[in-house]
């Protein structure tokens, strides 16, 4: 049996274990979904979104791309924000970075990338916001994870930018947006413990986008 073959025998003993364990599983799976949580993460293949959170399918909606970067240009991601938020009503929002990110790590180097090149320039931007913290660690190592958490930060604040989460947070008092990161050496998440309420505080003279003058106290 190859590789490929396996996939679905692995799919049919997933099937059987969690029919043993509730025989209206998948009756149940296909009415809907009702998610809590959108987590925006890293493409990279060690790093399940479902799994690293302990959730079963229909409990997290998940958009993953390199180095989990949420531009604003990018209708992927903007889609995907929107639909969770206005759609799917979601009352949290986790951007999860990893440690060991082949994306970060390929943004701190000095070369052409070719097509990469304007994608890992938002990671560069990220690199020259916090230039003078950065360059003030000494150990490459300490500064590749710090630049993996001041990233998650970022692109926190990418969302925290958009209307539809302004919006939506302004009538419901939710989404909140957090920032992760996860350790593949301890397979723990880190809570970066990001103020959501200060940064949209602090952004809204210029980013307020709720259609209204709601100022956050």
């Amino acid at each position: 049996m190859t590789s490929y073959e396996k996939i679905f025998q692995n799919n049919k003993d997933w099937v059987q274990s969690k029919l043993n364990t509730d025989a209206d599983f998948f009756k149940k799976l296909a009415k809907d979904q009702n998610p809590e949580f959108l987590y925006i993460g890293c493409s990279d293949s060690r790093v399940p979104a479902n799994e690293i959170m302990g959730l079963e399918p229909g409990e997290v909606f998940v958009h993953r791309n390199i180095a989990n970067l949420v531009c604003a240009t990018d209708l992927n991601v903007m889609a995907v924000i929107n639909f969770a938020v206005r759609h799917l009503d979601v009352r949290h929002i986790v951007v999860c970075g990893h440690y060991n990110c082949g994306g970060v790590k390929a943004a701190m180097k000095p070369e052409d990338l070719g097509i990469l090149n304007p994608w890992l320039r938002n990671i560069r931007d990220v690199y020259r916001l916090h230039k003078d913290e950065l360059n003030s660690i000494t150990s490459d190592g300490e500064r590749y994870n710090r630049l993996v958490e001041l990233n998650v930060q970022e692109q926190c604040i990418n969302v925290i930018k958009l209307a539809s989460v302004q919006q939506q947070y302004v009538k419901n008092n939710y989404p909140m947006v957090h920032g992760w990161v996860f350790d593949m050496k301890t397979g723990l998440l880190k809570d970066l413990k990001l103020d959501f309420e200060k940064i949209l505080h602090d952004i809204q003279e210029i980013y307020n986008l709720t259609d209204s003058n709601w100022k956050l106290k």
